[in-house]
């Protein structure tokens, strides 16, 4: 397959995107890897012999029998010679950002190319991003990290401003990724990129930010008329320029909502759905053809 996946050109367009695998200028070897699916996609990466990636408890798809599994505390960015205490500071501020206390480490232990793969945990894109193309630092939405090479670096990033603190919602605590290899992150929905010039102002839902460049000043603006008349809540983060920022259309948090406003209202009591075969309880019972169907209350009614 032809190189691509050369991080922040991903348009969110879906489909299969081709093997990345050139090396870039002073890069010692390029991460070999490919995003397949749609709207529910998975990444796959091929790990040369010595390699690992990390990533959050729970996101492996499949892996080769050479590849090794192991859970380590933290993000195994932290020295060797690093205390517990300080890997539990890490970890705390880790879990704050929405990232596990513990991750998972998958090795090539084999003599050759080994892959391993991860899927997204709900409908939308993942990004591959190359940090060192961004000076070595994003900030992310938190609980939107998937996957990146070890070294990467995952931690908290706070919000200067008080207004942003006590009023900036999801986009309070978010994830600081630091490092210089790829970092893959997930969106949910489309995803669209917006690069600012200095001074230049964006507006967005606080939940639809996945990720922006260090050099994006963020703040939230708003007022009571929005939250009454707008329908769009109390307060809405703004973006000054310059840097770039990622948005996605559909955050988990709004789909969870829609999906819970149009579920079934529970019925008082308990309701259950049972099916009656018409027979005696035996083999030669009723046929298919006798099967009824009913909707109400399992632990009500009788037999009359």
């Amino acid at each position: 397959m032809s190189a691509g996946g050369q991080g922040g050109s991903f348009l969110g367009g879906g489909g299969v995107s081709s093997w990345a695998s050139a090396a870039q200028p002073g890069d010692d070897g390029a991460l070999a890897f490919e995003i397949l699916g749609h709207e529910l996609q998975f990444l796959e990466v091929e790990l040369r012999p010595g390699e690992a990636m990390i990533a959050e408890a729970g996101q492996m798809m499949f892996k080769d029998a050479a590849v090794s599994m192991e859970t380590i505390f933290g993000d195994g960015s932290e020295p060797r010679e690093t205390g517990f205490f300080g890997k539990l500071l890490g970890g705390a501020k880790r879990v704050l950002s929405g990232a596990t206390l513990f991750m998972t480490r998958f090795a090539n232990a084999g003599g050759g190319p080994a892959r391993v793969a991860f899927s997204a945990p709900y409908p939308g894109k993942i990004l591959p991003l190359r940090l060192d193309r961004y000076d070595g630092e994003l900030v992310c939405q938190r609980e939107t990290f998937l996957a990146a090479t070890q070294g990467v670096k995952i931690d908290i990033a706070f919000q200067k401003k008080i207004m942003t603190g006590l009023f900036g919602g999801e986009g309070f605590i978010m994830q600081r990724l630091v490092g210089r290899d790829w970092v893959f992150v997930h969106a949910g929905g489309m995803v669209i990129e917006r690069e600012l010039a200095p001074g230049q102002e964006l507006h967005v839902d606080a939940g639809c930010l996945v990720a922006q460049t260090s050099t994006i000043s963020f703040d939230v603006v708003g007022g009571i008329k929005s939250m009454l008349f707008g329908g769009e809540g109390f307060f809405f983060a703004r973006l000054v320029g310059p840097g770039h920022v990622w948005l996605q259309s559909m955050p988990i948090s709004r789909l969870a909502g829609q999906i819970l406003a149009r579920a079934p209202a529970r019925i008082e009591g308990g309701a259950g759905v049972s099916w009656d075969n018409g027979g005696d309880g035996s083999s030669s019972g009723g046929s298919s053809s006798d099967a009824s169907f009913s909707w109400g209350d399992s632990n009500s009614g009788d037999d009359a």
